[in-house]
Parts: C-alpha cells; structure tokens; sequence
C-alpha cells in the first residue's frame, strides 16, 4: 500500500489573485528580504485584504533556512496568531514556512525532530498556502523540510505527511526576469527531481508520468528560460514543470544526486540546484552500470538514443552534460571553486552526510563508503564514473 499525497494546485497567469478567494482571519507571510524589496509580498499582502484578511511578514528567511532562524520564525508567528501560513518564495521560504508551522502548531516539538512517523495533528491553529518564486524546488507540493545544522554543517531532511500545503499557488509572472544563474540552478533541481523520481525505488505508476512530463518540459523550455528571463511560454512550462517535478519525486523520493549535493552543500555552501545538477551524470553513470532500465526508460521518452538499456543511460547523461554546457553550468567541483586540499581535508564529513541521507538507500545502486568517496573525487575532477 503506497499514498499520493497533493496540495490543490492553482496554476497559471494570474493564480496569484485566487488569495482573494480565501476565508480567515490573519495570515502571516514567511518570505526573504528581497522579495519584500521586489514588491511580491505587497502584491500579496494586497490580495490578502481583498479577502478581508490581515497580514504580518517574516522576512529573514535566508538561503538554506537554520534550525535557529525556523524557531525565531515560530516564535513571531505565535505572536501574531494567524489561521494562514504563506510560504512565498524560492525552497528555503517555503520550507522554513512549513517548519514554523510545525512549530506554532505544536511548541513542544523541535524542528530537527519533525519525522514522518509521529502524529502531530496540525491545523489546530492555521493552515497553510505556499507560493514559488522560482522554478525549481517542488517544495510547494512536497512535504519535505530541508533545513541546516549550522554546528554540525549538514542539512537535515526533515518532513511530515501532515506540513504539506493545503494550497499550493504556481504563477509564472513571479519567476519572470529570474537572473539566469538562479534560472540554471532551479532548472537543474527540477530535472534532478524528475530523473531521480523515476528511477528510485520507490517510484510508482503514479508518480512516473509525472517525473516524464517534468522531464520533457524542463529539456525543451529551460535553455529558453535562461537565455530569456522574459520569455512567456518557457516560464510557465518550467514553472508547471518544477511543480510536475515536485509531485513525482515527492510521492517517491529522490536519488545519490541529492545525497551528495546535500553534502557538499552542508560543507562547502554551494548552492543545492547547482550541485545536485552538477553530480547528477554521475550518479546516473554509476548506477547504470549494474541497473540502466529506468534511466533508458526517461531516454526513450524523450526520444533520445536508445537501443539498448545501456545506450539508452549513456545517452541520457550525455544529454544532461550537454544542457549543463548550454546553461554554463559547472561540471565538477573543481569548477565550483572547491579546492582539492580541502575536500580531502572534509571527505569523512562529506561521506557521513551522504550515508545519513535517505535518499542514497533508494537509488537504484547503493553505495560503500569507499563508493561515495570515489563518487566525491571523480565529480572533483570530471572524470567519467568507470566503477
């Protein structure tokens, strides 16, 4: 027996208006310094009091949101008391919004212990809406919770089946003019959420159409998106496609991508679409080597060369390699800027963050430490997985 868990989705030119629709009393807005400069918490806070709802805003969300910035949140919000919680913004927003409502939900639970074995019993108090700003994530329709220890430099994978949004709003006019940087590293995190989705082994009839879809979308719109920050038809289709993304991995799971960009991550600082983008040829090669099926399955759906399973895994990394070039993207650390001295300095701690992923248990070959750490040097110097 398996679940397919689902916010209602609004999506399209506009959706941000369905806030108007919406009954309650107070909402209390969880977002980052930039967007209230941008305006897009304004806009929002202004649909918010045509439904006759008030608004208070926390706006120090910063880029991989800390257990301590998720309590501080927690505390405001049980200042302000709202029925609505609105994560606005890119992961980080949206996952610091779910914590904190964890949190004002239930005072007695810290945030490094959400899990999604306890009972916590939310919507006592609010329930909660989030808002992308990016094309990317999936974190509005997931349940996920990526947070970071700061004093034990790692991210943790926390979550719930209970914090996922009650309402999820995809408006493609609030990626529009994303910088293309931003646009390449929240690309490459959806199509990592896609290609991962699919093959892990938690992967379902439900959830493969969606990984396909996101994955098709994201190969023929993202180059558009990131040479035109203006372009219309390829800002909604990456933003369908992220949320696409997001529901397909979010009703499997993800892939060793993760788990080794979350490690970098936690360690060197990089930003994550950039770095589960970056080792995911990898992984893929690495895996096909002893399980290509999956991988040859997404290759034939999007048409690429595919006469035999192996083939058809080869040329999907390929593929991906290739849209990395187009989107100048870096393709191993050392491009990232990571010095050789100081991942072998940090390569116990890289290979503790890797093992303690869940994702790395469902990848369609797992990994020795020994594994990982071969993984780790080769993304270092671009050299083609032959293990």
């Amino acid at each position: 027996m398996w679940y397919f868990d689902s916010p209602k989705i609004i999506f399209g030119e506009g959706a941000l208006a369905h806030l108007e629709q919406i009954e309650g009393r107070r909402a209390f807005v969880v977002t980052d310094e930039n967007l209230v400069e941008l305006g897009f918490v304004k806009t929002a806070q202004d649909h918010l009091a045509k439904a006759g709802i008030e608004s208070g805003v926390f706006s120090q969300v910063e880029p991989d949101p800390s257990l301590q910035t998720v309590v501080r949140g927690a505390d405001a919000m049980a200042d302000y008391q709202p029925d609505w919680v609105v994560g606005l913004g890119g992961g980080s927003c949206m996952d610091a919004a779910k914590a904190m409502w964890v949190l004002y939900e239930r005072p007695d639970v810290k945030p490094e212990a959400i899990n999604p074995i306890e009972t916590l019993g939310l919507r006592q108090k609010a329930r909660l809406i989030t808002i992308p700003t990016t094309a990317g994530t999936g974190a509005e329709v997931t349940w996920a919770i990526v947070l970071t220890d700061t004093e034990d430099e790692r991210k943790l994978g926390l979550g719930s089946r209970e914090n996922l949004a009650d309402i999820a709003i995809v408006d493609p006019s609030l990626s529009k003019g994303m910088p293309p940087r931003l646009t390449a590293d929240t690309g490459m995190d959806a199509l990592t959420h896609a290609v991962e989705g699919y093959a892990a082994s938690w992967a379902n009839d439900f959830s493969d159409g969606l990984c396909l879809k996101a994955a098709d979308l994201i190969f023929r719109f993202l180059t558009r998106a990131y040479e035109d920050g203006n372009d219309d038809e390829a800002r909604e289709k990456m933003a369908n496609a992220a949320t696409l993304a997001g529901l397909g991995f979010g009703n499997s799971m993800a892939g060793l991508a993760h788990s080794l960009g979350q490690a970098i991550g936690g360690v060197f600082h990089t930003p994550h679409g950039r770095a589960v983008g970056l080792f995911l040829p990898y992984t893929i090669d690495y895996a096909a080597r002893e399980n290509p099926l999956r991988y040859a399955e997404i290759a034939g759906y999007l048409g690429l060369p595919c006469a035999s399973d192996a083939e058809g895994a080869g040329s999907l990394s390929r593929s991906i390699g290739e849209l990395l070039g187009r989107l100048e993207q870096p393709l191993s650390l050392k491009e990232v800027g990571i010095e050789r001295q100081a991942l072998q300095e940090r390569m116990g701690k890289l290979i503790e963050n890797a093992e303690n992923e869940a994702y790395t248990v469902v990848h369609p070959r797992v990994p020795t430490a020994e594994e990982l750490e071969r993984l780790f040097l080769y993304a270092y110097q671009g050299q083609e997985v032959d293990f």
